[in-house]
Order: C-alpha cells, then structure tokens, then sequence
C-alpha cells in the first residue's frame, strides 16, 4: 500500500475521508482536508477536444493567422489557484522534513533524537531538527532551555541566536533567554561559539552571557540542572533574569518598576507553589510583594 499514491487518490475524491483515515489513523489530515476543500471550489469547465481541433482546423491562414487568441483569464487563474494549492500539499508531503518539539508555560518534555541521544526540553522552549539529515549532520536549533544528553558519534551541534555549542559525546545544559545565554558542561566536553571566540568547557564548568556583553566562566558543583527536579537555581544572576523565570514557570506578570533589578541573586525556587517561589526570591534581596489575578508587584520594605 503506498500512501502517497493513496493520498492523491483521496484527493481526487477516489477513495473517501473515512477509507483513508482508517488506513492511516496515526496521520494528521486536517490541513490536507483544508486544501481538499479549497480546490473542489473551483470548477474547471469540460472541453470537447474533438469539437476544439476540427475548430482550429477551419481558422484561416494567412494575415489573420497570427492573430491572437484571446486568452480566458477567470479560467486560467483558477486552474493556476489549483496548481498553487497542489504544489503546496507535495511540498509538505515530501520536502518538508523539519521536526519540531515545543513547550508551553509550565510544561518540560522529554524527546529521543533519532540517534537516541536525549533532550529534556524545558517550559516555553522550542527544539527544531532535519530528520532526513540528522545521519550526516546532527544540528538542532535552539529557542530556550534544554538539557542533553548525547550518544557517541558525529558532531552535535545545537544552534541558538546567540552561540553555538558543538560536541561529540557528552551532557550538557544550554539555557538561550532574552539578553541571557548559558551553557553547562555536565560530563564530557562542550565547545562554546561565541561571535568570534570559541571557549571549551569541560564537567563543572558555566559559560554565561548576560546582554552580550558580560561573559563568564566559573565552576559548579551540581550533578544535574535543579529545573529536572522542579526548581530554577541561580548563581549570581541579575534579578530580571529570575523574574523572566518566574514569569515562564507560573504564567504571571511581574512588574518591578521600584526595584533594582540589576542587584545579583544567588538562590533557587521551587515550581510546585507560586508563594514559597516569590518568597524564596525576595526575602534575600529584603523584597516584599504583592499578587492580584496573575499580576504580581515587587518593592522595596520601605515603600511598604
């Protein structure tokens, strides 16, 4: 049974919803069923071919003979508006190979690579991949957080919009926020591009760059990122970058227009309760806050 000849089939209208559904109950045909819908709109008319060339035949020759035909535009425009909708259906049928994981607020998942290296995808991240390439080159694109764990063989390379880690066999964590870029070297060895420099980490190891600018190297002594285990932890990190956390984590709005957000926080919160989170960060930093709906406001004691 071939599916793509069955596909078009079905898009013909020669085998039904329901035959092609049940042949292939794991596929997702809502788009095609779009683009189905969209083409039977456009009726093109029968033409009598036999009545068309004996009508060709009697034209006469001669000064007229050059004479243009004229051309039916409402005609030709739906014929092209089919062909427009058919290209884009074998595009996604048989060039598009890109595979993509996501997450939502809140939400982390576990993925296996084809070669059965293993990512954990942290919330509001996206992984993106070729499958159809991955046995030649093994790129992923990276938008957030995520932890790898990586089987033996060609380079790895993981891609985010501000460096480039490659490896060969390791586990590693890269963290990609607005202005804020991290990588951890877990075990093995990590290579870290960034702009012109490239920086090998090896276990124990942070590779940080806070609004470009910032780039730090230094030691840490965990044997996994904490947010595995249902926690965000910090290691001198300016405070914005933890509300942008929080905010991730719990789905809240934080504003802090009377706080310096610059000031550095070294601590941790969990993602199981939203009050003991927002205490864990502001009573160090002598912080106080209040919540309405899912709007929260931090400020100093004193303006209290």
């Amino acid at each position: 049974m071939n599916k793509e000849s069955d596909i078009l089939k079905w898009f013909n209208g020669e085998i039904s919803t329901e035959t092609i559904k049940e042949r292939y109950p794991n596929e997702d045909f809502s788009s095609l069923e779009k683009s189905q819908f969209y083409a039977k709109q456009f009726e093109v008319p029968q033409i009598d071919a036999q009545k068309a060339l004996e009508d060709f035949k009697k034209r006469p020759l001669g000064k007229d003979s050059t004479k243009v035909i004229p051309l039916n535009f409402k005609l030709f425009i739906r014929i092209a508006a089919i062909l427009v909708v058919m290209l884009g259906v074998g595009y996604a049928l048989f060039f598009n190979n890109t595979t993509t994981y996501s997450t939502a607020i809140a939400q982390t998942e576990v993925l296996n690579l084809p070669d059965d290296s293993e990512v954990i995808l942290n919330a509001k991240s996206q992984l993106q991949f070729d499958k159809k390439d991955w046995k030649k080159n093994r790129n992923l694109d990276l938008d957030g957080e995520a932890f790898f764990k990586v089987t033996k063989g060609k380079k790895f390379t993981v891609h985010t919009d501000v460096g480039t880690i490659q490896v060969l066999g390791t586990q590693f964590n890269v963290k990609e926020r607005d202005n804020y870029f991290e990588v951890q070297c877990y075990e093995g060895s990590v290579q870290v591009a960034y702009k012109d420099k490239k920086t090998i980490l090896t276990p124990g190891k942070t590779f940080r760059v806070v609004k470009g600018e910032q780039i730090v190297v230094k030691d840490f002594n965990s044997e996994n990122p904490a947010w595995l285990v249902q926690e965000s932890s910090f290691d001198n990190v300016p405070l914005w970058q933890v509300i942008d956390e929080l905010e991730i984590q719990y789905n809240m709005v934080i504003s802090a227009e009377s706080v310096n957000t610059s000031s550095l926080y070294s601590g941790s919160f969990t993602h199981n309760d939203k009050n003991i989170a927002l205490q864990s960060v502001t009573i160090p930093l002598k912080l106080s806050y209040k919540i309405e709906g899912n709007k929260v406001e931090f400020y100093n004691y004193e303006s209290q």
